[in-house]
C-alpha cells in the first residue's frame, strides 16, 4: 500500500534539504540523525556487531549520523549493551559500521561517553562509580537485572580527572581509526560532563569546582583533548541546559547564566558544532524558536537544534536562521528513510517503543522504506548470512 502524502515544499524549498557545512564537514542536507542508545551490543566485549552496520547503513541519507553514546573506557560504562570504542575489536567493528554508512554515501561521528556518577556498581565489578562529589544523582541505571537506583558515588580525585581525559583522548584517536568523520562530546543529561557543570553535584573546592569556571573545566579540557587527534575542526558538543528531569537539574537563570557562559568559552576551541537539546514538551506542543535563539546569538559557530522538531518545524527554525540543521532521534528510528519522506511529502512511520532496547534485529533493522523513494536498493539484513547488504 502507498504511503500516505501530506503537502510539502518542493525539495530546493525546503532549507531542511540544503547542504550545509558544520566546521569541516560537509553535508548534503541538513536532517541529521540524532545519537540514540539501542542497547544491541549484546556480545561481552561490548563490540559493534553486523546489527549495528546495517542499521546505520539504512539510514546513511542522513546529512550526518551521530552514532550512539558510546564508552571512551571500562569506567565509562553505565547502561547495559552499549558498545565502547577502547579495545581493538571495538574499533574493527566500528570499522564495518562506516566502511557501510561511506559505501552508501554517508557521513558519520561517533558521540563519546561516560556516565560518572550515573552509573550503578552492577557495571563496574562492584566498585564505586566516580563523579565530581560524593553526591547521589538519584537517578537509574539500566543493568542486567533491570533498572536500579544510582549510589553515593566516590568523589573523582586529580589522578581520576587525568585519567578520564586521557580515556577521552585515546577514544577519539580511536575514533578516527575506524573511520568515523569526527566525533561528538556528550555534554548533555545527566552525565559526567553534566554532572560537573551541575553545582548540586559538583561541590568541590578545586580546580575543577567552586564556582562557574571550575565547574566547566572539564569539558573544555575535553573538547581540547578529543581535538587533538583530527585535522580541522571535527569536534560537536552536545548540550541540555534545559534538562529538568532530574532533581539535580533545573533549567533556571542561574543555571541558564552557566550555559551563557559555557557557550561563550566554547567560541575560544576548536568546536565544529553546538548540538543543543529544547526543553521538555507536552504532548502535542511545537519547539520554542526562543529556546534556541538564546545561544544562537552567543556561539559563532553552526548549532544543530533538537527534540521534538518535524518536516515543518525543522524548515521553520532553519528558514528563520535559528539553527544551520536540526537532529532527528524517534522519526529516524522508525524511519530509516527519513529524507525521502521529507523531500517527497510522505507521512512518517511510528515505531514501537517496546522494542527499543531489546537486543534484537526486530525494531531496529525491519522498519520499511517509503515505496517509489527513487534511492535504489534498501539495505537488508539477513540474520542467516549475518550480512548488513
Amino acid at each position: 500500500m502507498t504511503t500516505p502524502s501530506v503537502p510539502a515544499p518542493t525539495p530546493e524549498a525546503q532549507p531542511l534539504l540544503q547542504p550545509a557545512v558544520l566546521g569541516d564537514l560537509r553535508l548534503p542536507n541538513r536532517v541529521v540523525m540524532a545519537p540514540t542508545t539501542r542497547a544491541r551490543a549484546t556480545n561481552a566485549g561490548l563490540v559493534p556487531t553486523e546489527l549495528h552496520a546495517a542499521h546505520y547503513a539504512q539510514r546513511a541519507g542522513a546529512g550526518l549520523i551521530i552514532a550512539e553514546g558510546t564508552w571512551v573506557s571500562p569506567r565509562a560504562i553505565g547502561f547495559r549493551h552499549v558498545p565502547g570504542i577502547y579495545t581493538e575489536e571495538q574499533i574493527a567493528g566500528w570499522r564495518r559500521v562506516t566502511d557501510a554508512v561511506h559505501e552508501r554515501g554517508g557521513r558519520m561521528v561517533l558521540q563519546l561517553w561516560h556516565t560518572g556518577a550515573a552509573s550503578h556498581p552492577d557495571h563496574l565489578g562492584g566498585a564505586l562509580p566516580a563523579g565530581p562529589s560524593a553526591v547521589d544523582p538519584g537517578v537509574r541505571s539500566f543493568t542486567a537485572d533491570g533498572f536500579k537506583d544510582t549510589v553515593t558515588p566516590r568523589e573523582m580525585t586529580a589522578e581520576d580527572l587525568r585519567d578520564t581525559l586521557a580515556d577521552y583522548r585515546t577514544a577519539s584517536a580511536n575514533a578516527r581509526r575506524a573511520g568515523f568523520d569526527g566525533v561528538e562530546l556528550a555534554a548533555n543529561g545527566v552525565f559526567l560532563m553534566a554532572q560537573f557543570l551541575s553545582p548540586r553535584l559538583n561541590r568541590r573546592d578545586d580546580a575543577y569546582g567552586g564556582d562557574r569556571a571550575g565547574r566547566r573545566r572539564l569539558l573544555l579540557e575535553t573538547v581540547d583533548a578529543i581535538a587533538a587527534p583530527w585535522d580541522g575542526r571535527r569536534v560537536g558538543v552536545r548540550l541540555s541546559p534545559y534538562w529538568t528531569a532530574d532533581r539535580h537539574f533545573a533549567a533556571d537563570e542561574e543555571t541558564l547564566a552557566d550555559y551563557d557562559a559555557l557557550v561563550d568559552r566554547l567560541n575560544d576551541h576548536p568546536v565544529a558544532y553546538l548540538h543543543l537539546r529544547g526543553p521538555d514538551l507536552p504532548p502535542g506542543a511545537a519547539p520554542d524558536p526562543a529556546a534556541f535563539a538564546r545561544f544562537r546569538r552567543r556561539f559563532a559557530g553552526p548549532l544543530i537544534a533538537n527534540l521534538g522538531f518535524d518536516r515543518e518545524s525543522g524548515n521553520a527554525l532553519i528558514g528563520a536562521g535559528l539553527a544551520d540543521a536540526v537532529s532527528f532521534a524517534t522519526l529516524f528510528i522508525a524511519n530509516p528513510d527519513l529524507v525521502t519522506r521529507f523531500a517527497l511529502g510522505r507521512a512518517p512511520a511510528v515505531g514501537d517503543p517496546a522494542t527499543y532496547y531489546t537486543g534484537e534485529a526486530r525494531g531496529y533493522v525491519d522498519y520499511p522504506v517509503c515505496e517509489g523513494d527513487g534511492a535504489g536498493d534498501p539495505v537488508t539484513y539477513d540474520p542467516r548470512r549475518t550480512s548488513w547488504r
